[in-house]
């Protein structure tokens, strides 16, 4: 599949990458990552990375401003996007042709050609990969800026290679990729220091979650709270694994009030928890996943199943 991609990216003139919603530091590293890699390598291609920009991730990249007319003919690619109701910018249906991209589950098996690995560490690895084969069949080579971009992919995904989905593959990736010139510390300093407003957020969460005996936990973000700490739904989302460093936590939900919608963050230190994500409109990966919840009923029925699955482990 991988050398099909290849041959597939070779053969147009003009290519676009989206990634999803509310993008993370993968979703940016494998969609830049991959942009930096193609441009490398054919530099008279027009290769773009679309969709609506989070500031938090300006340290990475950022996006570009495409004309419909651009996608007459163009290659898309879609990278880190489990299902296609997180594509960010409707328009990746029309190109010519679809590839994904991603190592989420396949529950969506959208697109054209599908290379869905879900025992990679996070997508940017993926690209790794491609440019791996690539550089076997065709002769790629890695930029700094590339290997910057998925650097600070796997950085992300692995939670700084604390994730059980680290792999010794993964190392390796990561101690090839540092061998190019780029600066590591930009990267975290972009990814980990927080304003004022977030930390003071972020003492919020430890000061009112709540644990049950078997380590489930919750904490509730309402519209309200979010506003008295100035902080919009997206820069709270940044404080969602701060939980884990909590003794005895089996699994937790962080709660984060928008206009008409509750997001639901989910994350687990052994129980798989993506099946009560796709209970509550929702997906992901076993051990950190994403739902929808309409109102804090819901939102309680979710700590309910959350607690049974957590009695459920021990």
């Amino acid at each position: 599949m991988k050398r099909q991609i290849i041959d597939t990216i070779a053969a147009y003139e003009t290519i676009i990458i989206h990634r999803h919603v509310r993008p993370d530091p993968d979703a940016y590293g494998s969609q830049q990552g991959l942009k930096e890699l193609i441009l490398t390598n054919y530099p008279d291609k027009k290769v773009f990375a679309v969709g609506e920009h989070d500031t938090s991730l300006t340290f990475m990249a950022q996006p570009d401003q495409v004309v419909d007319d651009v996608y007459d003919h163009a290659l898309v690619i879609v990278t880190d996007t489990a299902n296609t109701e997180r594509v960010d910018d409707p328009r990746y249906t029309k190109g010519k042709m679809i590839i994904k991209i991603d190592h989420h589950p396949n529950d969506d098996a959208y697109g054209d050609l599908l290379w869905v690995d879900t025992t990679a560490s996070s997508c940017s690895e993926m690209i790794y990969e491609l440019y791996e084969e690539g550089k076997e069949v065709a002769n790629w080579q890695m930029s700094d800026t590339a290997a910057r971009l998925l650097f600070a992919g796997i950085v992300g995904d692995t939670g700084r290679f604390q994730f059980p989905s680290t792999t010794a593959k993964t190392f390796k990736v990561a101690a090839d990729l540092i061998t190019y010139d780029f600066d590591r510390n930009q990267i975290f300093d972009g990814m980990y220091e927080m304003e004022q407003k977030l930390l003071n957020l972020q003492g919020y969460i430890y000061q009112n979650f709540k644990m049950d005996e078997y380590g489930a936990a919750h904490v509730k973000l309402t519209k309200e709270l979010l506003a008295e700490h100035d902080i919009v739904p997206s820069e709270a989302s940044l404080l969602v694994g701060c939980l884990g460093s909590v003794k005895g936590i089996c699994s937790w939900v962080v709660f984060i009030e928008e206009v008409d919608q509750i997001r639901v963050r989910l994350r687990s230190k052994g129980p798989i928890i993506n099946t009560l994500a796709k209970e509550f409109n929702g997906g992901g990966h076993p051990l950190a996943s994403g739902a929808t919840a309409y109102s804090w009923k819901e939102a309680d029925n979710v700590i309910t199943r959350l607690q049974e699955i957590c009695k459920a482990y021990h």
